[in-house]
């Protein structure tokens, strides 16, 4: 029981931290659509989009890798930790280094103009960063210092968006004279107009030095230990990690800088390429309804999962949690459909970015697959299959390159959105097949199937129905949401059995 409560203890402190911090950085967006321009914001789409991908080659799976060879028995703890330490540390300065010293042609390859080099200098630099503490930050989750990893990391996330709302909003105003005249003299010391969305590549880097003091401690007891011998095992074992982890990441992010590059000159008249990214990039942002609904659920469902696994009842159990999960997110899915207009007066400051509001229900009905994927995911994690997770990552990855493929240049970032949903549904329903194969589950596939297709339905007509009144359309729209949730709960609530008298 003790253990159980330590876990349970353990998983709040990093789930609420973790969705507070997302929370918070979610409310950047509206600050970034107001401040910048669709194709402005698309340089910081499209560059945070490779960050992404880098820091999985960055760490190359040795978090976890160390993880694994730490909790073996007999193993020297503090050895292993300096050994990791060291072998990421001198990689995190070579990949850094390297991406600084090729910081010109990489802009000239993104067709950046000149002056931007420093975006990927800073780039690098918090790449490097990342990757250098990943290794502290493992050891503190595996000496159980839930508290101290939660605070440090949400402590980053408050001086990024401070960082951000200081350059952003306080010093441009002040150098534009809108106010606090007395303070224009010492803001332009530290302020340059023209590093427009540079400052949101700054705000983080300065956010992720101050990792450096903050695990001060965890950082100055490693020495130095870099032994090749003894890392040859971990590497081998880390090294399918990192390909799990670039094809996934693949799924997540590559359509962004695909849409920047497969679409044609002059595919929506009057806008650049970036100008696409940038308002695809914004849009995504929408997801973030779902996602984190997601991740709360895998902070307490993926423990609840395994402990779980040995009552016979099990099955059922895993059943039950997929059918309401996927009935809360399809309630989701239609809330946030059928008001996206309102949402969007929030988050998308410049009426430029409202022209890629259709895409917002085809990413939310894609983020619900992906849900459901991690639902189903539990058969290959409980039967010790993971490399079906690498395979199922992998087919991913394909279909999400040929499909954008395809599709970019035929219907601009709509085909983005309907290859991340093709590429979600097909992770769900490949994963759910195999599943039944190898650990069958009594999932009501049928049944969760025609509630989706009522959910979709129930969104083509908020949609396509023609109400030119505002109050009335707002009115018409919280009518459905209202009667799905109602039609939810009259048709799945639960029954009581009636007990016949003896």
């Amino acid at each position: 029981m003790g253990v159980a409560k330590k876990l349970v203890s353990q998983t709040a402190v990093y789930g609420v931290s973790s969705i507070l911090g997302r929370v918070l950085t979610f409310l950047l967006v509206p600050l970034y659509t107001r401040t910048f321009a669709p194709a402005e914001y698309g340089v910081v789409t499209e560059l945070f989009s490779y960050v992404a991908f880098f820091n999985i080659l960055f760490t190359y799976g040795m978090e976890t890798t160390y993880f694994r060879f730490a909790n073996q028995p007999g193993a020297d703890r503090q050895a292993l930790y300096s050994k990791v330490f060291s072998l990421l540390l001198v990689s995190s300065i070579l990949f850094s280094g390297l991406f600084m010293l090729l910081a010109s042609p990489i802009t000239s390859v993104l067709h950046y103009p000149p002056g931007q080099e420093q975006y990927i200098i800073w780039l690098a630099l918090i790449m490097g960063v990342d990757a250098a503490t990943a290794i502290p930050f493992a050891r503190l989750r595996l000496e159980n210092k839930a508290r101290k990893v939660a605070t440090v990391r949400f402590l980053n996330i408050l001086v990024n968006v401070g960082l951000n709302l200081f350059f952003i909003v306080l010093c441009r105003d002040v150098a534009a004279g809108k106010y606090l005249p007395q303070l224009r003299p010492l803001v332009m010391l530290v302020y340059n107009p023209a590093l427009g969305v540079g400052y949101v590549f700054l705000a983080n880097l300065i956010a992720n030095a101050l990792y450096i003091p903050l695990l001060w401690r965890e950082l100055s007891d490693f020495r130095f230990r870099l032994d090749f011998t003894g890392l040859k095992p971990m590497l081998k074992y880390a090294y399918p990690l990192m390909l799990m982890g670039l094809a996934g990441m693949v799924n997540e992010t590559l359509d962004r800088p695909l849409l920047k590059y497969w679409l044609p000159a002059g595919f929506y008249p009057g806008q650049s390429n970036m100008t696409a990214v940038g308002i695809y990039g914004a849009c995504y942002k929408f997801a973030m309804f779902m996602t984190l609904v997601i991740q709360a659920f895998r902070y307490a469902a993926e423990p609840f999962f395994f402990a779980q696994s040995t009552d016979k009842n099990s099955p059922a159990t895993f059943a039950l949690v997929l059918k309401w999960f996927t009935l809360c997110c399809a309630f989701i899915f239609v809330f946030v459909s059928l008001n996206v207009e309102d949402f969007a007066e929030f988050l998308l400051g410049r009426a430029e970015y409202r022209a890629g509001l259709d895409i917002v229900p085809i990413l939310l009905l894609a983020n619900l697959f992906l849900g459901v994927y991690y639902n189903l995911a539990v058969w290959f994690k409980l039967t010790d299959k993971t490399y079906f997770g690498t395979y199922i990552s992998f087919g991913g990855a394909a279909l999400t390159i040929g499909l954008n493929f395809l599709l970019i240049p035929l219907i601009g970032y709509l085909g983005s959105a309907f290859t991340t949903l093709a590429c979600y549904f097909m992770m769900a329903a490949v994963c759910w097949y195999l599943g039944n194969k190898h650990y069958p589950i009594p999932y009501p596939m049928a049944r969760l199937s025609l509630w989706l297709a009522l959910a979709i339905g129930i969104v083509a007509v908020g949609w396509y129905t023609p109400v030119a009144d505002y109050w009335l359309r707002h009115a018409f729209h919280l009518g459905l949401c209202t009667g799905f949730a109602g039609l939810i709960f009259l048709v799945e609530r639960p029954r009581r059995t009636i007990t016949p008298a003896a």
